[in-house]
């Protein structure tokens, strides 16, 4: 078993794999959300 000096127990490898998944989730729900965000703005304009 290695040691890990990270709260997580995580290696640095695994944090930074974590990361790149966590961070493209995000991003894909924000580009989502945006989209829709669009469509609804398409159907019914607010001001």
């Amino acid at each position: 078993m290695t040691e890990s000096a990270n709260p997580s127990g995580l290696t640095d490898e695994e944090a930074q794999e974590f990361h790149k998944y966590y961070v493209q989730g995000f991003l894909l729900f924000f580009a989502g959300a945006v989209f829709a965000h669009i469509l609804v703005w398409i159907w019914r304009p607010w001001y």
